[in-house]
Order: structure tokens, then C-alpha cells, then sequence
């Protein structure tokens, strides 16, 4: 399994959530960016279902820059 960092994304009706799942512990990020441009950050501990669980959710995959600009503040 790679050791890089995977990232997804899903849009709602009014704001998008981003995640960041390391591979190796099962730790990351979420991101909760309002409409407002407020961006809420939670660190995360997830478990191996966590995969299947974005996929259920209909997350997509997307890429570190998008995640990380919005991260930065800069997204």
C-alpha cells in the first residue's frame, strides 16, 4: 500500500468537505469549507473501513494541491 497521503472530496448543496487519510496510521483531516469561505478543522482517527466508508459516501478522489490551498486558507 502506498505510504502517500490520499485525499477526497465531496460537494453539497451549500459547502464541500475535503479529507486527508494517511494510509500508514489511519490518521488526517477534514475540512469543512462554508459558503461564508469559513473553513473548519478537525484532526481525524479513522479505522479500515474508512475507504469504504468515503466510497459509500460518494467522496471523490482529489488532489493534494486543492486540499492543501484550502489547508493554507488560500482555496
Amino acid at each position: 500500500m502506498s505510504k502517500l497521503a490520499k485525499y477526497y472530496k465531496r460537494v453539497f448543496d451549500d459547502y464541500k468537505v475535503l479529507v486527508q487519510v494517511n494510509p500508514e496510521d489511519l490518521t488526517g483531516i477534514e475540512l469543512i469549507i462554508h459558503p461564508s469561505g469559513k473553513i473548519e478543522k478537525t484532526t481525524m482517527e479513522f479505522d479500515e473501513e474508512i475507504y469504504d466508508d468515503l466510497k459509500v459516501d460518494e467522496f471523490e478522489n482529489c488532489s493534494p494541491l486543492e486540499f492543501n490551498l484550502y489547508l493554507k486558507g488560500l482555496g
